[in-house]
């Protein structure tokens, strides 16, 4: 039995809607290039974007969390830009094999990295459960080519592995570049903050605070700040106030936040979701800013009636979340899917430097969106292509019927990011040709009007080997294995993941370093010591 494969059973469940579809309407897709930031030179393999058909409907089905999807599908390029009909002919002939496809939600989240790191730091291995590897990939900002507009480039390249016949294919995805402070829209931000006990722990809400007060003084005079706490009870602090010549209200009420009794983290949703549709502005992003250590023990704990009222507040008031999480104890998996359910994304803070980055620099920089619902579908040539396997998303998979059904959820993302989605990928002896398709579908954040863009591999842009690719594809190959090995419940560190080519933790280790003294990249230097932590540790 192969490691990696197609699932038959499940992929064959839309065969016959997506011929239908195909037939009727004709599955096209798009093209185009793209990023900006630390890594290097990935290969342009995009190409050009033509008009095509409106979708017909997909049946309402909800993305199932934690369903594993492990398909492709065929393609002939093309392109499609929902709405304008097929004047340019380029529906394809016949519908792509289902069991060739793998569609999810895009994810922006990197709270996971910044968890394993302070957990390994502090002498401990992370929970297996905690780690997921897109958030570690993710972590690391690429080069891809940066499109003009809202919307996303598409750049697929890939290496080979030391495993016969297996390759890396990495899908990335890349949105503009983000606007100077002076050029996007005015922000009303809704601060929700735990104040229980536990966050009096050094690094909790003292970092929080610090942080908060810096960034009070960078936002712009029209953005508004509204603060929430929140312990056995939540309370409103401060209403939304715009910043203007009252930044001293703000700081007074940042420095007024003490440390009290337990964790009712329900309540601080909902008064901080109230809050923040009060205070709402037309015209402006409102976002919540949850602020907590996620480790809820009063009043409502369930997190799907949590969920719940978050998902309200965003289907009716466009609302969005954006978690930071704090502590060395630390409800990780509630926070995410917070996040997931708030259309927004997560991240984790262990240091003053952390927190200024994200409060002061990530926040003000990422406070718009360039794109809502957000979904990708890789369809994987068949003729060249024996199986594949997606690595991570386990929780943001997506029928494939429903990549062009817009009632289904996607990711938000903003202005200044990257997503990077890496595959293994098994070619078939001898193959040579078109390997895969990749597309991301998206919705514009204000007329909701869906848009897609496409790339495309060939099999001879495999590099020889992955270790001596671009730095990006080095840079995303070593933190997936990194996250490959911390996921490892057997303790065969040293011995290689479940993903083609895995070195031991401690070859990693060694690469890991190489690769930090050749770029001189801060991240990369500290991805190596966290690699040299888990070795030293497993």
């Amino acid at each position: 039995m192969n490691r990696y494969g197609t699932d038959g059973k499940r992929g064959r469940r839309g065969t016959t809607a997506l011929l239908a579809l195909t037939l009727a309407g004709g599955l096209l897709l798009t093209g185009c290039g793209g990023d900006d930031d630390a890594s290097s030179g990935a290969k342009d393999t995009t190409s050009d974007s033509r008009g095509g058909s409106a979708p017909m409907p997909a049946p309402d089905r909800p993305r199932g969390d934690g369903e594993q999807r492990y398909d492709g599908g065929t393609s002939s390029g093309g392109a499609r830009e929902s709405g304008e009909g097929e004047k340019n002919g380029d529906s394809r002939e016949i519908a792509p094999d289902p069991d060739y496809l793998s569609t999810f939600a895009l994810d922006v989240d990197t709270a996971s990295y910044g968890y394993a790191r302070r957990t390994l730091s502090e002498g401990r291995l992370p929970d297996p459960s905690t780690v997921r590897p897109e958030e570690f990939v993710n972590s690391f900002r690429q080069d891809y080519e940066r499109p003009d507009g809202d919307g996303f480039s598409v750049t697929v390249d890939g290496a080979r592995t030391d495993d016969e016949d297996w390759s890396l294919v990495r899908v990335g995805l890349a949105t503009r570049p983000a606007e100077r402070q002076s050029e996007r829209p005015p922000a009303a931000l809704t601060f929700v903050i735990d104040v229980s006990g536990s966050m009096a722990e050094p690094g909790r809400l003292d970092l929080a605070q610090e942080a908060l007060g810096t960034m009070t003084d960078r936002l712009r005079d029209d953005d508004s700040v509204a603060i929430v706490t929140f312990s056995d009870e939540a309370e409103t602090v401060l209403p939304m106030t715009r910043l203007g010549d009252h930044r001293g209200r703000v700081h007074d009420a940042i420095d007024g936040l003490e440390p009290m009794e337990s964790t009712n983290l329900g309540a601080g949703v909902e008064t901080g979701y109230e809050t923040a549709v009060e205070g709402r502005r037309e015209g402006a992003t409102n976002r919540v800013v949850l602020v907590s250590d996620a480790l809820a023990n009063t009043g409502d704990t369930d997190a799907d009636t949590i969920l719940e009222r978050v998902a309200t507040e965003r289907r009716e008031h466009g609302v969005t979340l954006f978690g930071v999480g704090v502590g060395s104890d630390y409800g990780d998996a509630l926070m995410e899917r917070l996040a997931d359910r708030g259309d927004g994304h997560t991240t984790y803070v262990s240091t003053t430097e952390d927190a200024r980055e994200v409060f002061s620099e990530q926040l003000p920089r990422h406070i718009e969106l360039t794109a809502r619902d957000a979904k990708a579908q890789v369809a994987f040539d068949p003729e060249t292509v024996a199986e594949f396997r997606l690595v991570g998303y386990d929780n943001r998979q997506v029928a494939d019927e429903d990549f062009r059904d817009d009632r289904v959820d996607g990711g938000e993302v903003g202005p200044g990011h990257t997503v990077t989605a890496l595959y293994a990928v098994r070619t078939r002896s001898g193959a040579d040709g078109h390997l895969a398709t990749a597309t991301v579908r998206w919705l514009d954040p204000d007329s909701r009007t869906p848009h897609e863009e496409s790339g495309v591999v060939e099999t001879d842009a495999l590099d020889d080997s992955v270790w001596d690719a671009d730095r990006g594809l080095r840079v995303t190959a070593t933190a997936a294995y990194f996250a490959d090995a911390l996921r490892t419940s057997d303790g065969g560190y040293d011995h290689g993941g479940s993903l083609p080519g895995a070195p031991g933790l401690s070859e990693l280790s060694e690469r890991a370093d190489g690769l930090a003294d050749r770029t001189e990249d801060e991240d990369v230097r500290e991805l190596a010591e966290a690699i040299e932590d888990a070795n030293r540790l497993a």
